[in-house]
C-alpha cells in the first residue's frame, strides 16, 4: 500500500519537474529557440492554436528564428501572437515565412529573466510541498485506520521525506543551470 502511495507521488512529482523544465525553456537566453515561440497561442480561424500546431520552427542560425507556417494566411495571426506574448521580439515577415532576430540581452532583461525564473522555481517547489502534503495525509489516515503501525508511519514519513528532497535537488539543480546560461548568453 505504501509503495503505490510512493510510485504514485513519485509519478507527480516527475510530472511537476517535467512541467516546470518545460516551462522555463521558455524563457530566453539570447540564443535562438523554438522553445521560445512553440507554445505561444494564436487565434485562427476562430480557434486557439499553438504556433508549433500552425508552422515549422527552426533556428538556422544562433540569432535567428524562422517560423513557416504551413497556411500563408497564419502568418499575420502569427506575428499578431507573437507581438502580444510577453518574449519582446518584433517578428518581421519574408515572404511567406516570419523571421525572429534574437538580440543579445540587456543586464536588466537578463535579471527580469532571472526573477521570472525564480518565480517559476518557487511555483514548482509550493507544488511538490501540497504533494509532499496530500502524502503526508494519506499516510496519517491509514495508521488512524490500522492499516499501517506507528513505526511504519516514521519510516514511510521519511521514505516521502527522502523522495522530496531529490525532486528539490533536481529543480535546484536545473534552475542554477539555467541562471548560468542567462548570465552567460
Amino acid at each position: 500500500m505504501l509503495k503505490q502511495l510512493f510510485q504514485q507521488k513519485k509519478d507527480e512529482f516527475n510530472k511537476v519537474f517535467d512541467f516546470y523544465k518545460g516551462d522555463i525553456s521558455s524563457i530566453r537566453t539570447g540564443r535562438a529557440s523554438p522553445a521560445l515561440v512553440e507554445d505561444i497561442t494564436v487565434e485562427f480561424y476562430g480557434s486557439k492554436m499553438k504556433i508549433k500546431e500552425l508552422a515549422n520552427i527552426s533556428a538556422p542560425e544562433p540569432k535567428t528564428l524562422t517560423i513557416q507556417p504551413w497556411d500563408k494566411n497564419a502568418v499575420e495571426p502569427i506575428c499578431g501572437a507573437i507581438k502580444n506574448s510577453n518574449i519582446g521580439l518584433n517578428p518581421a515577415v519574408d515572404g511567406h515565412a516570419i523571421r525572429l532576430n534574437i538580440p543579445p540581452l540587456t543586464e536588466e532583461r537578463r535579471k527580469d529573466f532571472i526573477k521570472l525564473l525564480k518565480q517559476k522555481t518557487e511555483e514548482a517547489r509550493i507544488k511538490i510541498r501540497r504533494a509532499r502534503e496530500d502524502a503526508l495525509n494519506k499516510i496519517q489516515r491509514m495508521e488512524k485506520d490500522g492499516e499501517i503501525s506507528e513505526d511504519e508511519r516514521f519510516d514511510a514519513k521519511e521514505e516521502l521525506q527522502k523522495i522530496v528532497d531529490d525532486i528539490n535537488k533536481k529543480i535546484e539543480e536545473t534552475e542554477k543551470k539555467k541562471e548560468q546560461e542567462l548570465m552567460t548568453a
